[in-house]
């Protein structure tokens, strides 16, 4: 089973750049299901009001259960001191698997991961090319699996990447997930520093296509057991871990 780990859905608040002018699913979910992609976790956009976004997401997970895992978007700082509250709903109303939380809005903080903790959930943290944070984070909760999109840097930023590597093979709880990254070294350099487990497939949908994303993992060329670590099996481990 192939999951694609990062596709985002629903509106945003701004509407001044491509990615945040609303992401449907529909051309979305005709290219994955094409490539052959089984289920695919989504999750708001960047929004001012994640109550209002994760409600969205929720109301488009029920539209296509058989191919949507919710995960649900907080704001450390904006929402803090409302956050297992916001999880709570989210995994027993909407039953969500994971959580969501960009360096853009803020980086986590210890309810954040002390709430994923008590879900059992995955944290996809976007750490916009700050690697100190996996380093101040992933030991002190090495409990919590900590996903790092884009390998650290959606703009491929070697250095970053190179630095986040080295983080998956260092601590247990650390993985990454291969959406938008261009640099194919660094994924090739993840799978022979750290292992095949250690990565997700993504897409960074609906708008990079999930099937060119895709080839970027078959075109590693490793032995099948390993690939299907990397495209379903790692994710389809930890989501079906979570919430239990």
């Amino acid at each position: 089973m192939i999951i694609d780990c990062h596709c985002h859905t629903g509106r945003a608040d701004l509407i001044d750049q491509s990615w945040t002018n609303g992401a449907p699913l529909l051309a979305y979910l005709r290219r994955a299901r094409a490539a052959g992609i089984s289920k695919t976790v989504v999750f708001s956009q960047l929004r001012g009001d994640y109550n209002a976004g994760n409600e969205e997401v929720a109301r488009i997970v029920a539209r296509f259960p058989e191919r949507l895992i919710g995960f649900v978007f907080v704001d450390a700082r904006r929402d803090a001191g409302h956050i297992f509250g916001m999880v709570d709903r989210a995994v027993t109303k909407h039953a969500f698997r994971g959580i969501k939380v960009h360096g853009i809005d803020a980086m986590p903080t210890r309810e954040v991961c002390e709430t994923a903790r008590a879900f059992r959930l995955p944290v996809v943290m976007d750490i916009i090319g700050r690697a100190v944070v996996v380093e101040k984070l992933a030991p002190l909760y090495p409990d919590v699996n900590f996903i790092i999109p884009h390998l650290g840097s959606f703009n491929d930023d070697l250095g970053v990447q190179q630095r986040v590597v080295d983080q998956l093979a260092r601590y247990e709880n650390v993985y990454a997930d291969t959406s938008g990254v261009r640099r194919f070294d660094s994924i090739v350099q993840a799978v022979k520093r750290s292992s095949a487990r250690k990565l997700l497939f993504g897409s960074d949908g609906p708008w990079l296509h999930p099937g060119v994303e895709l080839h970027k993992i078959r075109a590693l060329g490793l032995p099948k057991e390993k690939e299907n670590l990397i495209l379903g099996g790692n994710a389809a481990r930890m989501i079906l871990r979570a919430a239990r």
